[in-house]
């Protein structure tokens, strides 16, 4: 497992992912674990994840971020 640190933070980028649809609708958005860690840095969209009060999975090579503010449970 990498954990690379961008030479610079892609705020675009970053603006980009949660100006999706799917999040202001309270969806879910999917990245390659490897784009986020080239464009913004792990502690970067994981800090973004928590202002905004979203929920973050790592699940293989995906980061899931489930963009809504209430409880989740995990089934299996």
């Amino acid at each position: 497992m990498s954990y690379l640190r961008p030479i610079r933070i892609d705020r675009p980028w970053l603006n980009q992912v949660f100006s999706a649809q799917s999040v202001a609708k309270g969806g879910v958005v999917r990245r390659k674990v490897i784009d986020v860690e080239k464009k913004v840095g792990r502690e970067t969209f994981e800090l973004e994840v928590r202002r905004r009060g979203f929920h973050l999975i790592e699940a293989g090579s995906q980061f899931i971020v489930v963009c809504d503010t209430g409880h989740i449970r995990l089934i299996c």
